[in-house]
């Protein structure tokens, strides 16, 4: 367990290119038909984060090494509308390159908090990091009333799969998307849900979220 890391609420100021760094380490193949080339890419993820929208994991110098995003009350960790993929990328460009961002589009049912996944640095992966991010993402979905948090995962990162299932996440519905694999790398989502108690108790003491 990798205990030096500090989880917390929101990305830290100074922290942006980090956690799209991450995000970018994790999800680039299916994000660069959208966003790529890689260097663009990450810039446009770190500039247009929802910081509090977010649980990261902070090794002892601050640096964020871990990174679960979530989208709740309309607004996700990755930002960015169609103004700005348009001022981006341009109107030739962009167009298509929205049409391609909407395939990946996830709306919240009431109730429910989604999440956009977790990315940890390499070299801090296999410590419990993943896990802990986890459970504070639930933590977060418990505090706001939601009674489930639901996430996608691809059929070509089993790893992923495996740690949700650990962690209680039940596999609902698979949608084959073989139009998608030379697109994106990938041929089916598998969605799957967690049931989140209800917190009598009230807001959880502790933790922190960064500034909007």
């Amino acid at each position: 367990m990798d205990t030096a890391a500090a989880i917390r609420r929101g990305v830290p100021r100074g922290q942006e290119e980090r956690v799209a760094e991450l995000y970018w380490e994790a999800f680039g193949r299916k994000l660069g038909a959208a966003l790529g080339p890689a260097e663009r890419g990450r810039a446009f993820i770190a500039d247009h984060l929802h910081h509090d929208r977010a649980a990261v994991a902070l090794a002892p110098g601050g640096t964020v090494v871990g990174v679960a995003g979530y989208q709740l009350g309309g607004r996700a960790l990755t930002g960015g509308g169609v103004r700005d993929v348009l001022s981006r990328y341009g109107l030739v460009r962009g167009l298509p390159r929205l049409a391609v961002l909407a395939l990946l589009e996830r709306t919240p049912e009431p109730g429910e908090l989604v999440m956009d996944g977790i990315a940890v640095d390499p070299a801090h992966r296999g410590g419990g990091i993943g896990s802990r991010l986890l459970a504070e993402t639930a933590a977060v979905a418990a505090e706001h009333g939601c009674s489930r948090v639901r996430l996608d995962v691809i059929d070509v990162n089993p790893r992923a799969r495996a740690l949700y299932e650990r962690h209680g996440f039940v596999a609902v519905h698979t949608e084959q998307t073989p139009y998608l694999r030379r697109l994106m790398g990938f041929g089916a989502v598998t969605t799957m849900h967690l049931a989140v108690p209800a917190r009598p108790d009230g807001p959880r003491a502790g933790g922190t979220e960064a500034g909007r």
